[in-house]
Parts: structure tokens; C-alpha cells; sequence
């Protein structure tokens, strides 16, 4: 199949950039063969690649001549997006999760998108994927937005509190000055998602906690739309402590990385025994995230894949 673009407002080095650099990143990720001639540019290849390639190069096209600037890491955002239109299993990635603060926020991925669907079918679900790739943040959206809905009372957000190379008591202040930093990524995310004044009335109010996960012991949750993070820093009896609070008209979301476990030994993680137990069990769903659903500076991602090729080895 082929496809012809004429170039009227911008030129074929603002598009493809210095050396062809863009263009080659089109035709390596998406295998089709780019020709141009003056301001003429044909695209070549089967018609899925070739449609995908078409779209990513209007999208450039209308991304320059608004802000006259693109990076590699826009672009590889674009053509993933183009892609995943183009595919059998493509999705609706225009759906918005939440309104935020700072504008709606939707899903980047097809892993993305499908962790939002474990969540809506299950009542429990476990994110598991390398850093990146949405796993807290997309949980915090969906616990606002439950919230917001009054379909829960409540929004807990708790992570283990372990040392990693650095030992807690040592460090200053008192309690929860130590255990802040732990939390703060939760609040992180909070922030981006509501005003400040209203996330204080939330807090203040009792209607977003948020807690290292020893302070779950004893208790048990109504209502409420629960996220344990970093899980896989959660030992055997914390985790069975965690699942277990789960109450009446509750959700549960844990995200974890299994290639940061902090603990002294990778086999007391409380995630990695969950997943060997309950992966079969009815209600509970488990998101599986990787490379590509990477959302951050795109050397995140290849990091991600040198640490696998060497921890492979």
C-alpha cells in the first residue's frame, strides 16, 4: 500500500530533522519505506504500517506548525499511538480517566488501558510492571474519580516503609518525619490530580488517608478504594494482613516492581507468594505492564530493558 503527504507549511527537514533522523525512526519502528521529492513524501509498506506511518507524520506535521518544536521521545509517542490505532486489539485511548487540575487525564497504552478494565471487572487487582509505566499513578486517578462519583467513602493510599541502603532510624526528626518520604509519592500524586485546598479538605476530613501499611493492622475497610504501593517490598504477613481488610462495597489496587524488591531476601516478598497463590482465584485480576507502556523520558525505557538483559544474564 501506498500513501502520499504533501509538505505546504512546513518544510522535510522540520519534520524529519537533521540527517533523517526522524524518518529513519519511522521506518525502523513501524517497517514501512519513506521516499520524498521536493515537498512530496510517499510512504510504502502493508496497509496497517502504512496507515500508521501516515498518521504519525500528519500528527508531526500539526505538532510543528503549533509549536515548532519535537523530540525523539514525542515522536516515539506518536507512532506508539498511531500503532496501537491501527492494531486489531486497538482501544479507545481517548478516554478520560479523571479530570485533573491540570487537564484530563487518559490513558498512553494498550497495558494501560487494559489495567483500567482489571480494576472496573475486579475487586482486587495487582499492577505489577517496571518503573514507568503508570502503575500508582493510574490507580490514584481511578480512586479520585470513584471518589468523586460517591461510589466509595474513602481513598486509602499506604506503602511498606523499608530501608533501601539506608537505615530508618538513623535518620532525623520524629516518626512521621521519617516516614514522610516514603509517602511522598502518593501525595505526588494527589497534587497533580486535585487543587491544594481541597486535597487539605480531603485529608483533613478523613476522606483520603494516607498511611504506611503497618498502620492497616486491625482494621477493616467499607467503602473504600485502597492502594498498596510498592508491594513487592511487602512481606509474606503484611501482604496476607493487607488483602484481608478489604470490606463491603471496597476495591483494592497493589502495584509493585518485582525487580526492585528492597527486602534482605527477594523470597520473603509478599507479592511474589500472592501472585503463586491467588493467580487462579475468581474476583481478584492481575495487570501485567512492561517496557512499552513506559510513559516517562524515554531513556527510562532503555534502562528498563538493559537491566533485564543483564539480570537475564
Amino acid at each position: 500500500m501506498e500513501k502520499l503527504i504533501t509538505l505546504k507549511s512546513v518544510s522535510f527537514l522540520d519534520i524529519f530533522g537533521s540527517g533523517d533522523e526522524y524518518l529513519k525512526l519511522i521506518e525502523k519502528s513501524l517497517n514501512v519505506t519513506i521516499f520524498s521529492r521536493g515537498n512530496k513524501v510517499k510512504i510504502s509498506g502493508d496497509k496497517k504500517n502504512t496507515l500508521a506511518a501516515y498518521d504519525t507524520i500528519l500528527e508531526m506535521i500539526e505538532i510543528i506548525s503549533k509549536t515548532k518544536y519535537l523530540s525523539k521521545n514525542d515522536i516515539q509517542k506518536i507512532i506508539a499511538i498511531a500503532q496501537n490505532e491501527h492494531s486489531e486489539e486497538s482501544i479507545d485511548l481517548s478516554k478520560v480517566i479523571v479530570k485533573g487540575k491540570n487537564g484530563d487525564v487518559k490513558t498512553k497504552t494498550i497495558g494501560q488501558q487494559n489495567y483500567i478494565e482489571k480494576v472496573r471487572k475486579n475487586d482486587i487487582v495487582f499492577s505489577i510492571g517496571p518503573a514507568g509505566t503508570g502503575k500508582t499513578f493510574i490507580a490514584v486517578a481511578l480512586a479520585v474519580n470513584y471518589l468523586r462519583q460517591s461510589r466509595i467513602n474513602k481513598i486509602i493510599l499506604c506503602r511498606p516503609a523499608v530501608e533501601t541502603g539506608e537505615s530508618l532510624g538513623f535518620l532525623p526528626g520524629d516518626l512521621k518525619e521519617k516516614i514522610d518520604p516514603y509517602l511522598n509519592p502518593l501525595y505526588d500524586s494527589l497534587r497533580y490530580l486535585l487543587p491544594e485546598k481541597i486535597l487539605t479538605n480531603y485529608i483533613e476530613n478523613k476522606l483520603i488517608e494516607v498511611a504506611p501499611l503497618a498502620y492497616m493492622r486491625g482494621r477493616t475497610l467499607d467503602n473504600s478504594f485502597i492502594i498498596l504501593d510498592e508491594a513487592q517490598n511487602a512481606t509474606v504477613a503484611q501482604m496476607k494482613m493487607f488483602l484481608t481488610r478489604l470490606g463491603i462495597g471496597s476495591k483494592s489496587v497493589i502495584t509493585g516492581d518485582l525487580t526492585q524488591i528492597d527486602l534482605k531476601r527477594k523470597v520473603d516478598s509478599g507479592l511474589l507468594q500472592a501472585i503463586k497463590i491467588l493467580k487462579n482465584l475468581d474476583g481478584l485480576g492481575f495487570a501485567t505492564l512492561n517496557e512499552t507502556d513506559i510513559v516517562r523520558h524515554q531513556l527510562v525505557t532503555k534502562i528498563v530493558k538493559a537491566y533485564e538483559k543483564f539480570e537475564a544474564r
